[in-house]
């Protein structure tokens, strides 16, 4: 039997170390990404949702202003942007 001192050509002292971040390498690419969404914020993407009655108004809005029936008080909405503004102050 023969022996060789510490210069050994297939002896590596860090081997163990190299070898375990190779591993935990591997580990994080095999890895997926995840979304989980509470039920929480799926009620609040629900929220935002307009209602029937919101969805009911828009369209008769749509088919009086495709009929040209649809009309626009200057006045009212110029008053209602200055309440608007007024108040953001």
């Amino acid at each position: 039997m023969k022996i060789q001192g510490p210069n050994h050509s297939n002896f590596n002292p860090y081997q163990k170390q190299i070898n375990k971040q190779a591993e935990i390498k591997s580990q994080l690419t095999k890895r997926e990404d995840q979304l989980h969404i509470s039920d929480k914020a799926k009620a609040l993407q629900d929220i935002d949702k307009p209602s029937f009655v919101r969805q009911k108004k828009v369209a008769q809005i749509k088919q009086a202003v495709q009929s040209g029936e649809y009309t626009v008080d200057a006045k009212e909405t110029a008053k209602k942007m200055l309440d608007f503004w007024n108040n953001k102050i």
